[in-house]
């Protein structure tokens, strides 16, 4: 408990911005900010040798298939495992099997609900801090296909076929993988958040920033996540913040779309979200942008929404099982109503048997990453985008 309460005061401090400092207590004033900053300030010199270094080509990893990165500059919430489990879905369409490497963080609540979403796909899953040598391994173990094979436009077009597990492997998706500088990528994707592109722009611990805003200078597309909840002069402003920091980059925006829930005892059921309708909800999150959840869950349009939000990556215990089930009943009593706990896909596959014991109405949604088409920059665009780098690169003979 006093884990998960220090968690959220340093998340709470990370997004307080500057001039809002004077309204902080005074404590986190006068002790908790000073150290935080001064352990930003050493973080930043720390990251200063690999930034002016730029990892040299020949210290860097290769591996013989194409390999996109989605990172981001911030920590949590940018959208980064749903572009992933957007590609490995688009890639295997195409008939080109992709392999995602992440690293796992966390208890891997990430992994497993890529593992789960993409079981219907040919996508392999390596997990691992050493991401080159996971890679490898399983590109070993599956074989690959040469990406003259995997990527030229004739053959795309005769292999849109289903391909089993078992198919070779002819694409790597790095999971967070911007700041993995010891493998070499093709293709640069950073997540941006529409809602706190770079928060108060300091770096972690006393802001979100992983790198300066100079680092995008090294994205071949950036994509505005959330931008259907922020407003036109809010993207506009990101954007052109992008394009200040000297990158050449395409653009591109996506959301969050709820398609159906499902009950934590059957997540193979697929309820509809109108199942919402006329009863109260309790949304329980530990995820890295909760107000989008919320915001979602109540276009939906269910009676009430009430909140309990936790530290992102953050695992439920028994005093929290005892948090949800209070909130529950003073719900219950207070609207006479069928309360339900809602939850999303990463929190269920963090610790899906903590849900079940709940000894409630737990239900989960399921929602998928989608390329708005803004600015005639659609999923047609950044497709076509992502399949001219690599066959730039790769140097693929197009017929």
């Amino acid at each position: 408990m006093a884990t998960e309460k220090a968690r959220q005061l340093l998340a709470r401090l990370a997004a307080t911005p500057d001039a809002a400092v004077p309204n902080l207590p005074f404590l986190h004033r006068a002790l908790l900010l000073p150290l935080l900053s001064a352990a930003s300030a050493a973080s930043a010199l720390l990251r200063l040798p690999v930034i002016l270094s730029s990892s040299p080509l020949r210290s860097r990893r290769t591996l013989p298939v194409p390999v996109i990165s989605v990172g981001n500059l911030t920590w949590g919430g940018n959208g980064k495992t749903p572009m992933v489990d957007f590609l490995a879905r688009r890639f295997h369409a195409m008939g080109v099997s992709p392999l995602i490497l992440t690293r796992g963080y966390a208890g891997g609540d990430e992994s497993k609900m890529l593992r789960r979403r993409l079981a219907d796909t040919s996508t392999k899953i390596g997990v691992g801090a050493n991401r080159a040598a996971v890679g490898s391994s399983m590109l070993q173990k599956y074989g690959h296909v040469d990406p003259c094979d995997a990527f030229c436009r004739e053959k795309l077009a005769c292999n849109r076929v289903a391909s089993g597990k078992s198919a070779k492997i002819g694409v790597a998706i790095l999971d967070d993988g911007m700041q993995h500088r010891s493998l070499l990528r093709d293709v640069e994707i950073v997540m941006v958040n529409g809602l706190t592109p770079w928060g108060n722009t300091h770096f972690i611990p006393r802001g979100p920033m992983r790198e300066p805003l100079s680092a995008l200078t090294r994205a071949d597309i950036v994509v505005i996540h959330h931008a259907d909840l922020a407003c036109e002069a809010q993207l506009e402003t990101i954007a052109r913040t992008v394009q200040d920091s000297g990158t050449t980059c395409s653009v591109f925006f996506s959301k969050l779309a709820p398609s159906h829930i499902f009950e934590v005892h059957q997540p193979l059921q697929r309820l509809s979200l109108n199942v919402l309708d006329g009863i109260i909800v309790l949304c329980v999150s530990a995820i890295g942008c909760p107000d989008a959840f919320i915001h979602t869950v109540r276009e939906i349009g269910p009676l009430n929404v009430d909140r309990l939000d936790f530290s992102d990556h953050h695992f439920f215990n028994d005093y929290d099982l005892e948090l949800i089930q209070e909130r529950v009943r003073q719900l219950v009593d207070q609207h006479n109503k069928q309360t339900v706990v809602l939850v999303t896909e990463k929190d269920y596959d963090r610790d899906p048997d903590f849900l079940r014991m709940l000894g409630l109405k737990v239900w989960v949604l399921s929602s998928s990453l989608q390329i708005m088409p803004l600015k005639e920059q659609g999923e047609d665009e950044l497709l076509r985008k992502l399949k001219d780098i690599i066959t730039a690169t790769r140097h693929v003979v197009q017929p």
